[in-house]
């Protein structure tokens, strides 16, 4: 640790705690009160404090403080130089010297590049190894050893003749290490936002309300059942494991509830389904054009690809690797690739471009990244630029910024070919500028661009790969991307660290401003304060200075000469300012660690796009971050501006912009939609249904096979809820109950099980059974039994059975009639029904003998059922 830093800050605090003390006893009227009054102590002073910590504690200064000071001479790695050259001959002279050189790569991959690295200049190599212990430093190697681990910079130890390095002394570049991130944010769940009063959609019967979840007991046996209501006071009793039969309504407006048994259901899904076979049509022919125009098919992966994916300084997300993987395999095919990468800010869809760009340069293609605003495009080209320095590729930037000459410069070389990567604002699409051989566009938050820019882009891209990246797309965009036309890559996994950003929505008050700029003042961070009008804002930084004094504040805006926004920025990211009083100039392009308080003055005038945006500016380093979004307190809100406000306060966890961008498609529809205006029949059956019935009309139109869901009833009378006490949130609950209804193997409600057991803890004897006749309702599905229902029975038959079970439909060959017969004396198979009967009796477990029932007659589900999960469906 410094010491002399921490022992400065600890003073700071205990003088700001002694500031407060006299301020509150001023306010309180304890000033002049003759006892004694002393408030608690809120910090323990440094030396207190350390005499409390048990562990041995060492102080590494900067600088010698005094001659008695202990030192240790080091020093650092030169240059590498062309290829790495002249730090491989300073590698050789250590080894000549009798140094311990070590080499550190950060991956497993990287440590393979290091090896081949050292082997292809004659240096003898040991490793790689993963465990530092097994490093003998007293006895020097004739070559060096390669270390899988992870370290920032290297050093040179001469008194100990130890020598260490790591990848960023050979690129010359500094890297960061983020470690992989275990937890992984929910996906999108069905029922996360239902409530009582919401509106659902039953596929048979039409829009409803949700009333909430109700047990009851029907012939002796519990369950859970949703409670819909319709129009006329009638109810609906939804058993659980039906629930996959409803959907919560998406559509933008109020809906109309229909009646139970009427007509108006009916005729609305004719209607939305004659309008859908319309748009099918012009899908179809849009996937025609598509598949048959000719792209170029990029090659396989090259080493040099390799390796400069070696040089990500952090681990790829899951979610990152199978996005990259679908976008390599677009690339490899003859046709354009259109691709849509969905993830929040900071979620990493600029690597996942720069792998794409790199891969289209290696086949001798040109590559254009489309920004919206000339911070983004400087920004992106200060990232590639860094990426790609080790590599013969060429990056310019093409923006405001540049002079006429540097722009004219940049547009003859991408005429000429000489310029590889150009990064650029919307100046890319002007008729002036010209590729030579264009072969991948990069368009970052595409919702920013105009119509014109957009007809632009749609020639720019005509035979040319595509990849958008977005964090909340516009609706029309998501539209395109649900239902096929657009391919979709979503990045769910949050960075490592990232934290929540915790979000207030309220009216405009300025001690709670002031509270807010002062608490990141006191932790030494920085302030985003957004003024979206420039004709106030310079009244409204003076307003600031006059409430918080101590602060240091800048204004930006788009209206400013370039030079001098290009300067308050660079001041503001390099910490000569506190508060920044921005437009929304900041709601792309800008990342700045040190900022974690955001301030957005008129929030309810914004998008809800562009205030999710504006949030994920800050908390990007692991910090806990905090968003305003305040509105005047003398004004009444419009219901869109409140929709909008409400959503984005409820919607605070990571990842949660696809869901904003869902609920910005059900607040504005999906406008106009290949030319006709389709908001009218999403609202009509809800968006849901709406994509499926489009998806299965493109898919007759296709030619391909249209197989409807297999809708399972079972009925048996036993106790099969989840207990209250197990699950406590209902819509944990009713999301699990949602996820069992859909199981169609017996894996799946294995993997489910195993997933309660480590959530929830021990499973209740009623979830147990749960899961029982879930894996009864999966071989159902296996052996096409549509119906399951076990009955009390009232007259004693043969040996006196108390339960009957009929199964349907059911289809047996002669030859599976007589093994019935012989194994099961007491069943009974009705051909001209398709209806298999089943004694069972009372004390006899009803699950497992159907169970074994099915599994004895039906040979294809035998025959398709792992011998593992066999025995474990027999034994449960």
């Amino acid at each position: 640790m410094e010491p002399k830093k921490i022992k400065d800050r600890a003073k700071d605090l205990l003088a700001e705690e002694e500031s407060l003390a006299n301020a509150l006893a001023i306010t309180w009227g304890l000033e002049d009160k003759e006892e004694d009054f002393s408030f608690p102590r809120l910090h323990l002073p440094f030396d207190r404090l350390l005499s409390k910590v048990k562990v041995p504690i060492i102080s590494v200064l900067q600088n010698v403080n005094s001659e008695k000071t202990p030192h240790i001479k080091f020093s650092t790695w030169q240059t590498p130089g062309v290829d790495g050259e002249k730090l491989i001959d300073q590698v050789k002279d250590l080894i000549s010297k009798g140094f311990t050189v070590i080499a550190c790569g950060n991956t497993p991959r990287s440590s393979n590049h290091l090896y081949n690295l050292f082997s292809k200049h004659q240096i003898k190599v040991q490793g790689p190894i993963d465990n530092f212990e097994n490093i003998n430093l007293a006895k020097p190697t004739k070559g060096i050893t390669i270390l899988t681990c992870w370290l920032s910079k290297g050093f040179i130890l001469p008194s100990v003749k130890i020598a260490v390095l790591c990848d960023s002394d050979l690129s010359g570049r500094q890297r960061f290490y983020r470690p992989p991130r275990a937890r992984k944010v929910k996906d999108s769940a069905s029922f996360d936002d239902l409530r009582v009063g919401s509106y659902v959609v039953h596929s048979h019967h039409g829009v409803g309300k949700f009333a909430g979840m109700v047990r009851r007991d029907i012939g002796g046996s519990e369950r859970d059942y949703l409670l819909l209501e319709y129009r006329g006071g009638d109810k609906l009793y939804v058993p659980s494991d039906q629930m996959d039969s409803i959907t919560p309504y998406l559509g933008g407006d109020i809906p109309a509830v229909h009646r139970l048994g009427g007509a108006d259901w009916q005729k609305a899904k004719a209607k939305v389904r004659d309008a859908v076979s319309k748009i099918a049509d012009e899908l179809v022919s849009l996937y025609r054009r598509r598949s048959q125009a000719q792209g170029h098919a990029f090659s396989p992966d090259t080493p040099w690809q390799y390796e400069m994916e070696d040089l990500f300084a952090f681990e790829e997300t899951p979610d990152q690797k199978t996005a990259i993987e679908s976008v390599k395999q677009d690339m490899e095919q003859v046709e354009p690739m259109d691709r849509l990468i969905l993830g929040d800010v900071g979620f990493g869809k600029t690597e996942i471009a720069i792998r794409a760009a790199f891969k289209a340069v290696q086949d001798g293609k040109q590559v254009a990244v489309l920004a919206p605003t000339t911070l983004l495009a400087h920004q992106h080209f200060q990232t590639f630029s860094e990426r790609f320095s080790t590599f013969p590729i060429k990056v310019e930037v093409l923006s405001r910024f540049l002079s006429a000459s540097s722009a004219r410069e940049v547009i003859q070389g991408l005429e000429s070919g000489d310029v590889d990567v150009v990064i650029g604002t919307h100046r890319l699409l002007s008729s002036g500028v010209k590729f030579k051989d264009l072969g991948l566009l990069v368009v970052d938050e595409e919702q920013r661009f105009g119509v014109l820019h957009k007809e632009a882009i749609k020639a720019l891209r005509e035979n040319v790969d595509v990849l958008t990246l977005a964090a909340t797309p516009i609706p029309r965009t998501l539209e395109m991307s649900l239902t096929g036309i657009r391919d979709l890559s979503l990045l769910n996994t949050p960075p490592a660290e990232r934290q929540p950003i915790l979000t207030y929505v309220g009216e405009y008050e300025e001690q709670t401003v002031a509270e807010a700029i002062r608490r990141e003042l006191l932790r030494e961070g920085q302030v985003f304060f957004v003024h979206n009008r420039v004709s106030d804002i310079e009244q409204v930084a003076a307003k600031l200075k006059n409430l918080v004094k101590e602060a240091r504040i800048a204004v930006a805006h788009g209206q400013m000469e370039e030079k001098k926004l290009e300067k308050v920025v660079m001041d503001f990211w390099q910490g000569e300012y506190d508060v920044l009083v921005c437009t929304t100039i900041i709601e792309t392009g800008i990342d700045m660690s040190s900022v974690n308080t955001l301030v957005v003055d008129r929030a309810d005038m914004l998008g809800l796009g562009q205030l999710h945006q504006l949030r994920g500016r800050v908390g990007r380093a692991g910090q806990r971050a905090y968003a305003y979004l305040l509105f005047p307190p003398d004004k009444s809100l419009s219901e869109q501006s409140y929709e909008r406000l409400k959503t984005i306060g409820e919607n605070t966890e990571l990842g949660s912009g696809f869901k904003i961008a869902m609920r910005d498609l059900e607040m504005r529809g999906a406008g106009n939609l290949l030319g006709g205006d389709q908001s009218g029949h999403i609202a009509a059956v809800g968006y849901d249904l709406y994509v499926q019935m489009i998806s299965e009309a493109v898919s007759e139109l296709k030619g391909e096979k249209v197989i409807p869901p297999t809708e399972v009833k079972v009925e048996i009378p036993l106790d099969a809820f989840l207990p209250p006490q197990f699950i406590e949130r209902e819509d944990v609950r009713l999301e699990a109950y949602k996820r069992l209804a859909t199981v169609s193997d017996l894996s799946m409600v294995e993997d489910i099980r195993k997933e309660w057991l480590d959530r929830f803890g021990p499973i209740p004897p009623p979830a147990q059974t749960l899961l029982q006749v879930a894996k009864l309702r999966s071989l159902c599905v296996m052996a096409g039994i549509e119906e399951l229902n076990v009955t009390t029975s009232n007259i004693k038959v043969g040996s006196g059975a108390k339960y009957i079970a009929r199964l349907s439909p059911v289809r047996l060959k002669a030859s599976m009639e007589i093994k019935l017969k012989r194994m099961y004396p007491r069943a009974l198979y009705k051909q001209d029904q398709s209806q298999l009967i089943i004694e069972t009796d009372l004390k006899a477990d009803i699950v497992k003998e159907l169970t074994k029932v099915i599994v004895d007659i039906f040979p294809k589900v035998s025959d398709s059922i792992e011998p593992d999960l066999f025995k474990s469906l027999i034994r449960s």
